[in-house]
């Protein structure tokens, strides 16, 4: 009883892929990637400037504190280093950002 189709397997390779970069680079993009929260909103103000995303109202250096950041997808974990998904909000729009979502499940019945 033969078989006309035979499976061939391949040979794994013990070869492990070598990375494009040193490891010291690697290890230093991932660094620079894991931001600690006080460091992701001064730069998210360094980037975006002092005003409100939303409203357009600018704050002098003095105000600052009113101004907060917004992770736009929702992860606060997910800190760029080129600000893309922060967008700064004072205080107020920032609450209204955060409060429609809990009005459209109210006003939705969920």
């Amino acid at each position: 009883m033969g078989s006309k189709h035979r499976i061939k397997f391949r040979k794994r390779s013990s070869q492990k892929p070598v990375p494009d970069k040193p490891l010291e680079e690697i290890i230093r993009e991932l660094r620079e990637q894991v931001l600690r929260p006080d460091d992701y909103r001064e730069q998210s103000l360094r980037i975006h400037g002092l005003i409100c995303a939303k409203c357009g109202r600018e704050f002098e250096p003095k105000d600052r504190r009113l101004l907060t950041v917004h992770h736009k997808d929702g992860n606060r974990l997910n800190n760029p280093p080129d600000g893309s998904n922060w967008e700064n909000l004072c205080i107020y729009c920032h609450d209204d950002e955060h409060s429609r979502g809990l009005l459209g499940d109210y006003f939705g019945g969920t």
